[in-house]
């Protein structure tokens, strides 16, 4: 993994662990949470560091899940009660998305 994370890293981290089971936020939405930074950099983040948080919380806008992590992730969720689409391949962002509140 190499260096331990910046403080950048420790807030994109600590956000994600925030995340209530059964509800996700987007790239985008934790940077928004974090207040700077943006899709890529919390990405970034999640791929060096984010294995020790509940990475599966995190996910693309559209519900789509983590490349290469779909088996582990649908799991996740299957536990959690995370609302899925219909064709049960993506999260149901209207439903699953955290508001940061509760």
């Amino acid at each position: 993994m190499g260096a331990d994370p910046d403080d950048y890293a420790e807030a994109v981290l600590d956000a994600v662990e925030r995340i209530p089971p059964g509800r996700v936020l987007a790239y985008g939405d934790v940077a928004e949470m974090v207040g700077s930074g943006g899709p890529r950099q919390v990405g970034r983040v999640m791929s060096l560091y984010g294995g020790g948080v509940p990475w599966w919380r995190v996910i693309r806008a559209d519900g789509g899940l983590l490349s290469g992590h779909e088996v582990r992730a649908l799991e996740e969720y299957r536990a959690e009660g995370t609302p899925m689409r219909p064709d049960g391949r993506r999260v149901d962002m209207r439903l699953a998305r955290w508001d940061g509140r509760s």
